[in-house]
């Protein structure tokens, strides 16, 4: 179904930018010269798989058992696949002065090579589904926020670990991205924000590492997902984003990808550009009538599987793959 889809979607590939979806329209970059390269066929069904694999050991928050058991099985699938997996644990201050033990799952192809593209993705899941008329202080299953991209970021290593590539690949797993103050609870004398822990302590401990540019997956797994020009992407990176954007339309992708510049997110692209100035950006569900204004489930318990789209997974990870190759 999913190679059906991606045919007729090629054929259809008209003008994409008579409706404008979102903020305003930019004048987006040709891409009827743009070349792409032979890359892999990514298989919507095994990243989907891989979503459910995590799903299925429950909510991943820190400091459980289903956080352990799913950190050792990203470990074991990437070990797997061939990849060079090191792992940064320590602790970290929480948002209630509490320690939370942090795991950063980082998985290397090539390691040897030195131009290097950085792949991430959250793996914990929100402690709370904050945003849920029901029970907001259970959380959600975390299908679509986090378990999606890490599902599409093990399709991708499964296809790369197979290859030999001229350009190094770094996949890394972020601990500790949505354990910031839930909404309940919000104290308006501490501002600080307590997000993307994990994130902020792997840049703050680089020993020498860089990368040409980082690309983050943030929900890329519902129905009819579309994905904008975020602000801080733009900001530090728009070179990137204008690459991966008219790779993913020539592609046939161009209901995925939007050239609306919309708001800014402070995800964990926004401290690796401040931090380590490697050029970043966030592909990320975007939608002004949701919670967010992210996607309408975002921290809620409608979270699940039912959630999880297989052509939208197709279209981020066949993107990316292309990306990759299109590098070699």
């Amino acid at each position: 179904m999913v190679q059906i889809g991606r045919l007729m979607r090629s054929l259809l590939a008209v003008s994409f930018g008579v409706l404008l979806l979102f903020g305003c329209n930019t004048n987006r970059n040709s891409n009827e010269n743009l070349v792409l390269k032979a890359a892999p066929e990514f298989n919507a069904d095994s990243a989907y798989g891989f979503v459910k694999h995590q799903v299925d050991f429950g909510p991943r928050i820190p400091n459980s058992e289903e956080h352990n058991l799913c950190g050792d099985y990203l470990v074991s699938i990437l070990v797997r696949l061939g990849a060079t997996v090191t792992e940064q644990k320590d602790s970290v201050l929480g948002y209630d002065g509490k320690m939370l033990p942090m795991r950063n799952i980082i998985a290397s192809f090539s390691p040897n090579l030195e131009k290097r593209i950085l792949l991430a993705s959250n793996w914990d899941t929100r402690a709370w589904a904050d945003r849920s008329d029901s029970i907001p202080t259970l959380p959600a299953d975390g299908a679509n926020d986090g378990a999606s991209g890490v599902g599409v970021l093990l399709e991708i290593a499964r296809l790369i670990g197979r290859d030999s590539l001229s350009v190094g690949v770094d996949i890394i797993l972020f601990d500790l991205e949505d354990q910031d103050r839930p909404a309940y609870d919000i104290n308006p004398n501490q501002t600080e924000h307590f997000g993307c822990l994990g994130t902020r302590y792997w840049a703050e401990h680089l020993d020498g590492y860089t990368a040409e540019y980082a690309i983050l997956l943030d929900m890329v797994g519902a129905d009819n997902a579309k994905f904008t020009l975020e602000g801080n992407s733009m900001k530090y990176a728009e070179p990137v984003v204008r690459k991966v954007w008219d790779i993913g339309t020539k592609l046939g992708y161009q209901e995925y990808f939007k050239y609306n510049r919309t708001l800014h997110v402070q995800d964990d692209h926004a401290y690796i550009n401040e931090i380590t100035e490697i050029p970043s950006i966030d592909i990320i569900q975007y939608d002004p009538s949701g919670i967010g204004p992210f996607w309408k489930h975002w921290h809620t318990h409608f979270d699940n599987m039912d959630a999880i789209n297989r052509e939208t997974l197709d279209a981020v990870g066949q993107t990316l793959l292309q990306v990759i190759y299109n590098e070699d």
